[in-house]
């Protein structure tokens, strides 16, 4: 289904993200955790794309095996990194003939270490990879990602809502945030976006955090993000990794819990390809989407 119609339908639009397995019995476990949570009747699932482009193939045979095995409706990344503008439009005549109706389209991030440098013949910005899309595939979806902390590289907040503005308006259908863990910075950021004239439906970015181990790795991966002190002291309270998860899932659940409140557009959960604090989440909340169907 198009992300427009999928919004349209849904009060609230339930979502996940996954990443490409590297083995088959990883890809075993994955299908394993989407059969779990294919009961929660989700608006849709995305799936990645690793740094620097390294997962292109994978992403690609998940995509792929999700559309045709599942009923789910799925969102593939497509980054700007290591492709030209020949090989992306490769990608999506391939989603296109598979039936893969949108996509996020990101900048992406280069390899560790590394400044982001585009392909020759590629796409430096995310705003020029979706007017792409919307040029030559005006059927396809497409999503754009938001920084509701600031994205790391453009410490200038009123251009970095300026550049977001330009992702819209090259034709994006929908923004999903970055992870972020105090609310407030996502209420704030849908104020600006209002005040850019962006009108598109901002979906909220939402990660259990179940270690202290994950934490800094979250930390690492999407620098910017703010942990909230009172979030890390109820972390290092715990006696346990038991209770730490309990900690984290607790943590997502009660922001799930004010954004429902709220009448967010989309809440759209980082899963780490596993279901058990996602169910958590939801046992909790009592959600499915189809309470929430218009």
């Amino acid at each position: 289904m198009h992300i427009s119609k999928i919004f349209k339908s849904h009060s609230i639009a339930y979502s996940f993200e996954l990443f490409p397995p590297k083995s088959q019995e990883a890809a075993e476990q994955l299908f394993a955790t989407i059969s779990d949570l294919s009961p929660l009747e989700l608006a849709y699932v995305s799936v990645t794309y690793g740094a620097g482009g390294s997962t292109r193939d994978l992403t690609h045979d998940l995509v792929v095996r999700i559309q045709r095995e599942t009923d789910l409706t799925v969102v593939s990344h497509l980054t700007c990194v290591g492709s030209t503008k020949d090989e992306i439009q490769s990608i999506l005549d391939t989603y296109a003939e598979s039936g893969i109706e949108n996509i996020l389209a990101l900048r992406g991030d280069p390899p560790k270490g590394k400044a982001f440098e585009p392909a020759p013949g590629g796409f430096g910005y995310a705003a020029e990879l979706a007017a792409f899309i919307r040029k030559h595939y005006p059927q396809m979806g497409i999503g754009v990602a938001g920084y509701p902390e600031g994205h790391p590289e453009t410490p200038n907040r009123l251009l970095e809502m300026d550049y977001l503005k330009a992702k819209v308006d090259a034709g994006a259908d929908y923004v999903c945030t970055q992870l972020f863990f105090d609310n407030h910075a996502f209420y704030d950021f849908c104020e600006r976006c209002e005040l850019a004239g962006i009108r598109v439906p901002i979906v909220a970015g939402i990660a259990p955090v179940t270690s202290v181990k994950l934490m800094e790795r979250m930390a690492e991966v999407s620098a910017g993000t703010l942990f909230p002190a009172r979030f890390i002291k109820a972390l290092r309270r715990a006696e346990n990794e038991d209770y730490m998860k309990k900690v984290g899932i607790h943590w997502a659940t009660e922001q799930v819990r004010d954004l429902i409140d709220h009448n967010v557009s989309g809440i759209h959960l980082y899963t780490l390809n596993k279901s058990n604090a996602t169910r958590q989440i939801y046992d909790s909340l009592g959600v499915t989407t189809t309470r929430y169907l218009v």
